[in-house]
């Protein structure tokens, strides 16, 4: 039943973040064409999607293979295991919620593709929803780790890579 609700949580993801949002920017647009748009543009959403889409893929192994779980909470409601201790290293050195920021820098790189107003503004609103799942989640997170999790807070951001990663990458250069 385990793997079976792990199963289910990582397509669930996939469908929605990397194929649902993305269709339904192109619906709000008024399915444009998306053939030529353009070398600097085709450039600038390779880059976005697919670093986005690497961030959080690397997230999602990396929570599997040190957390131990998987990291989809549904607004209080859990979809597949929970991470059996607070991941703060890996991606999750980089800021505290490094699979949206994939998700979103994603969704930015469709953004960029389509250029419409109305797929900003889907953006936009996803965005607003996630925020509303990241304070509920900082809340079980508080709930479930106290000042461990208060500690992490400190020292790295929300969203923004924190002072910590860019001193990490000056270090490895």
């Amino acid at each position: 039943m385990k793997l079976l609700r792990e199963i289910i949580g990582y397509v669930l993801g996939g469908v929605l973040f990397v194929a649902l949002m993305p269709t339904v920017m192109w619906l709000a647009s008024g399915m444009p064409e998306l053939e030529h748009i353009g070398a600097v543009r085709a450039s600038i959403t390779g880059v976005l999607m697919l670093g986005g889409l690497s961030l959080s893929v690397w997230t999602i192994v990396y929570m599997k293979r040190r957390g131990k779980g998987n990291p989809m909470d549904a607004f209080g409601h859990e979809v597949a295991p929970r991470t059996q201790h607070l991941m703060t290293d890996g991606p999750y050195r980089l800021n505290r919620n490094p699979m949206l920021t994939g998700t979103l820098t994603y969704l930015a790189g469709a953004v960029v593709w389509l250029w419409t107003w109305q797929a900003a503004l889907v953006w936009v609103l996803f965005f607003s929803i996630m925020m509303t799942q990241v304070i509920s989640e900082e809340r079980r997170l508080r709930r479930d780790f106290g000042e461990e999790y208060e500690a992490y807070c400190r020292r790295t951001r929300r969203f923004k890579f924190s002072r910590r990663a860019r001193d990490f990458s000056r270090r490895t250069r």
